[in-house]
């Protein structure tokens, strides 16, 4: 059995977090050119890209508390303030955007169009925002943090 080390994990967060971005930013132009079926197919692969970055999120700092390994932080200095923003927005943001998700798909799985549409105006931007500051977050943390140190 092949063990995958922890030092993996923020890349391959990231790298789901852009992939969310990505097909969020693809199903809202599909939506946008009457493409129905090809923004329901793009969200459904926004979901899934989701929900991996959600298990391998929890597993890495699953392992990280187990290991007694100490997370990443950032320096104090001129960017700490700037990425204490980001995360500070983002993090209750991440949370809040789980159930919207939920009540989004839902209505679309019930095909209650007025009422998915009504929340997703909601939904659609602040996923976007969450997919896309985690991104800035692990670019911050993992590349710009260093080069402060």
């Amino acid at each position: 059995m092949t063990t995958i080390p922890t030092s993996a994990f923020p890349v391959v967060n990231a790298s789901l977090n852009a992939a969310s971005a990505v097909l969020l930013a693809t199903a809202f132009v599909f939506i946008k050119r009457g493409r129905v079926r090809a923004h329901g197919w793009t969200m459904i692969a926004a979901v899934v890209t989701s929900v991996a970055f959600l298990a391998c999120y929890l597993t890495y700092h699953e392992l990280k508390r187990r290991s007694g390994e100490p997370f990443t932080r950032f320096p104090d200095g001129a960017w700490k303030p700037v990425y204490l923003a980001v995360l500070w927005t983002h993090t209750p943001l991440a949370v809040v955007i789980l159930p919207l998700i939920g009540l989004t798909l839902w209505r679309a799985y019930k095909r209650q169009w007025a009422r998915h549409r009504k929340i997703s105006v909601v939904t659609l931007p602040l996923w976007f925002y969450v997919s896309v500051t985690g991104v800035i977050i692990y670019a911050m943390l993992y590349h710009l943090a260093p080069t402060l140190r």
